[in-house]
């Protein structure tokens, strides 16, 4: 039998509170944290290429991402698996219980698309793909 390859999921600055943090570290799952990498302050086109070849999936709250075409972009090129929530308006605690909710789904979702993609997290649990590898794909062509 195969084994699958470890995920490591790295938390975007937006997401660095300690409740979140202590939450996915207690569920198990390895995870590398923005602060520890990055300083506060760079721009998420400079840090999106270095988590890209490290094969890190990228967990944020960052409606930026998702709707700067610059930013997509850089998901694209730097083979980005991203998950954001569908909700920008939660606590640590909501977004820590969802996490929890659905990391199974998550892994899942991982192993099945290939990168570049950009998923979107429910309150319920659930996942969906937003904008698949094709799209990014495409998108960035029509930038270069």
């Amino acid at each position: 039998m195969r084994q699958h390859q470890s995920i490591t999921f790295f938390i975007d600055r937006c997401l660095c509170c300690r409740v979140i943090i202590s939450t996915l570290k207690g569920a198990g799952l390895t995870i590398e944290v923005h602060h520890d990498h990055f300083d506060d302050n760079a721009q998420d086109v400079a840090w999106l290429p270095e988590v890209g070849k490290r094969d890190w999936v990228v967990l944020t709250k960052d409606s930026a991402i998702i709707n700067n075409c610059l930013e997509r972009i850089a998901v694209a090129s730097a083979q980005i698996k991203l998950f954001t929530f569908a909700s920008q308006n939660l606590t640590g605690e909501e977004m820590a219980e969802i996490f929890l909710k659905a990391i199974g789904s998550m892994q899942r979702f991982i192993r099945k698309h290939p990168a570049p993609f950009i998923a979107k997290i429910y309150r319920g649990g659930k996942v969906s793909m937003w904008k698949n590898d094709q799209i990014l794909i495409e998108e960035l062509k029509r930038f270069l």
